[in-house]
């Protein structure tokens, strides 16, 4: 594997990172595939921690051809459904009337904002298209980069769940500051990572999610680039809502050093599944039922390479139509249709999958009632 390396802090740009943990050869694709196990390529997840900020990043990067090899998410569930809907709205009020969408995925955000409105004209950038476009939604196949070049008309950028994928924040906020006119709008929506970590969550950092880039930086890099933030609105535990202007004028400001409090977030996260894969083991062993995994996603991928036990695991569980019927990268568990379940009895489900975990929870309760969650 060549990574691509970033020894330098995304905040000060100084070459003083501090290493902090390492997943030694971690799958390096998040999605579900009909290939052979043998042809998974692995690589070092290396944390390391900016002694100036507290800002957590990986120090090695993977290539994105490598990292992005097809779509793996669709957005599939009531929260996810809920989430559109309700950012959409967000949007709407900001009242653009030219939208770039970067990394629009199956275009399901853009969907929801046209066809609640007449005059929006909208255009999605994605390496990986999953909407075929249509008469006032344009797709544009590719990467948005400061090298990215659109003909079209903007006055609105948006993007949801995209800015912790991206290499460089700083450079991204200025390329998008660079096609904005003064007055015009970004209009974007940001995982709210520290809550996410804090709660454990195996989604919150990972070869995509690469720095926890807090939304505490958030303000200090779009303050940087000219941008003034009009609201910043935490939804629900899931994401930050986020408004801003392009005034032009740069903010430097000083920021608080989260050093102590986002090392002991991560640290803690490292030994709270230490001590959770040891407990499961345990208990998948102790079970006299059939046993399977929820979530055929980084969540699965986290628990398995903390060393969670698959011999007794008969398959993964996941609700997304991409997924079915196959294997989940960097293991050998293929993906069944939570349907599975109804008339098996007792059976075991290890459930950890982050903010989705009480919606999924309702969801196998009401295919079979006699479901041992284990978690």
């Amino acid at each position: 594997m060549k990574y691509i390396t970033r020894d330098k802090s995304i905040i000060t740009g100084e070459k003083n990172l501090e290493p902090l943990y390492t997943f030694k050869n971690f799958p390096v694709f998040f999605g579900c595939v009909d290939t052979d196990a043998k042809d998974d390529v692995r690589a070092d997840m290396s944390w390391a921690i900016c002694p100036e900020s507290g800002v957590i990043q990986l120090d090695k990067l993977i290539p994105l051809e490598i990292l992005y090899q097809s779509q793996h998410v669709d957005g599939t569930g009531p929260t996810w459904k809920q989430y559109y809907q309700d950012f959409a709205k967000y949007i709407e009020l900001q009242n653009p009337l030219n939208v770039l969408e970067i990394g629009g995925g199956q275009g399901e955000l853009a969907d929801i904002f046209i066809e609640h409105t007449k005059d929006t004209t909208w255009a999605i950038v994605e390496p990986n298209p999953l909407h075929e476009g249509s008469d006032r939604i344009k797709i544009v196949k590719g990467f948005f980069d400061k090298d990215f070049s659109y003909d079209g008309k903007i006055d609105t950028i948006t993007f949801s769940q995209l800015m912790e994928h991206v290499y460089d924040p700083q450079e991204f906020i200025k390329s998008i500051a660079d096609r904005l006119e003064v007055g015009q709008k970004l209009v974007f929506a940001y995982p709210n990572l520290k809550k996410w970590l804090e709660e454990k969550y195996t989604n919150a950092l990972n070869f995509e999610h690469t720095m926890f880039l807090t939304d505490y930086f958030i303000d200090y890099i779009l303050n940087l680039y000219g941008f003034s933030i009009v609201d910043k609105t935490f939804y629900k535990t899931h994401s930050v809502f986020y408004t801003a202007e392009k005034t032009g004028i740069a903010k430097p400001a000083k920021f608080e050093n989260k050093y102590t409090e986002y090392k002991k977030i991560f640290l803690d996260f490292i030994s709270y599944h230490n001590d959770l894969i040891a407990d499961l083991n345990t208990k998948m062993s102790d079970f006299d039922g059939e046993v399977y995994l929820f979530g055929a996603h980084i969540f699965s991928q986290y628990l398995l390479e903390f060393g969670l036990d698959t011999s007794k695991i008969v398959a993964l569980l996941d609700n997304s139509n991409l997924k079915e019927g196959k294997r989940l990268y960097g293991s050998n568990l293929v993906v069944q249709n939570p349907a599975v379940l109804a008339g098996k009895g007792r059976v075991g489900v290890i459930l950890k999958v982050g903010i989705y975990r009480d919606e999924i929870l309702k969801q196998i309760q009401e295919i079979n009632p006699n479901v041992v969650v284990l978690e």
